[in-house]
């Protein structure tokens, strides 16, 4: 299965609180924090709620 980066661009303050959630749950602790994952449809669903704060680049 293919890896991607997930990089978090903006912050999580004044976002709702399923979002952070959602963030800590990728793996990512601080802001400009970048995390490999596997592709896997249940990865590409949290980084789709999330993909205003995060960017996302294909390994």
């Amino acid at each position: 299965m293919k890896k991607i980066r997930i990089k978090q661009v903006k912050s999580v303050i004044d976002q709702p609180k399923d979002q952070k959630q959602t963030i800590k749950a990728l793996g990512i602790k601080r802001h400009q924090q970048s995390v490999e994952r596997e592709a896997t449809p249940v990865v590409m669903g949290m980084v789709n709620k999330v993909k205003h704060l995060v960017e996302v680049e294909e390994i």
